[in-house]
């Protein structure tokens, strides 16, 4: 029996996301679209916490596009930085005036942990779906992934804060991880796994 299309607005115009998505949602027969592809613009993020941003996001998406929408947020939570960049991991080095850009946030976050001897941290993420704009049990999903600061970038795969850190179990940065590898273990792999879940248990979508 063929499933139902079920389509879903991905509130994101990052192409890796959206392709990670699409192949981990196919088995539920969902389609996923993203917000740029429909002329919706970026949602405000003024959040202090992931899962504040998230929900903004997917209510952002679904209200303009009328479909069920996810949206993810996610960053890089340092201790010695008492959890910085946290939800501004995108605009870290912009927010410093210290340039814009991957390059640049890394090159200020390793700068911020000089002399720190306490190097841990954690990739973060927080998925949330919803049915509609004023659905009021909105799907959310967490996960975390445990990490190191490296003192300097190792690795030329990944993207982000990836040549920076490594797992914590590991001896390599997340950016020479496999995507086999980062998929199994990442926070938005994690994530991603408890939402499917939910996705199958609380809407139907087998």
């Amino acid at each position: 029996m063929t499933k139902p299309v079920r389509r879903l607005v991905l509130s994101s115009n990052n192409a890796k996301k959206l392709e990670e998505l699409r192949q981990l949602l196919a088995p539920l027969g969902a389609d996923v679209v993203s917000q740029g592809e429909l002329g919706i613009g970026e949602a405000d993020e003024p959040h202090s916490t992931f899962l504040e941003n998230a929900l903004a996001k997917a209510r952002h998406a679904s209200a303009a596009s009328g479909l069920p929408a996810l949206a993810d947020d996610s960053g890089l939570c340092v201790d010695a930085l008492d959890g910085a960049p946290g939800v501004r991991s995108a605009r870290f080095a912009s927010d410093a005036g210290e340039g814009e850009g991957d390059g640049a946030n890394n090159a200020l976050l390793l700068r911020r942990m000089d002399g720190h001897a306490e190097r841990q941290a954690r990739f973060v993420c927080a998925l949330v779906a919803v049915r509609s704009v004023h659905d009021p049990e909105p799907l959310v999903a967490m996960g975390r992934w445990e990490l190191q600061v490296l003192l300097a970038p190792q690795g030329i795969g990944g993207f982000g804060y990836d040549p920076i850190v490594r797992p914590a179990q590991a001896d390599h940065s997340v950016a020479d991880c496999s995507a086999e590898e980062k998929h199994r273990h990442s926070h938005r792999g994690q994530a991603m796994r408890e939402l499917l879940g939910q996705l199958s248990a609380q809407w139907g979508w087998r």
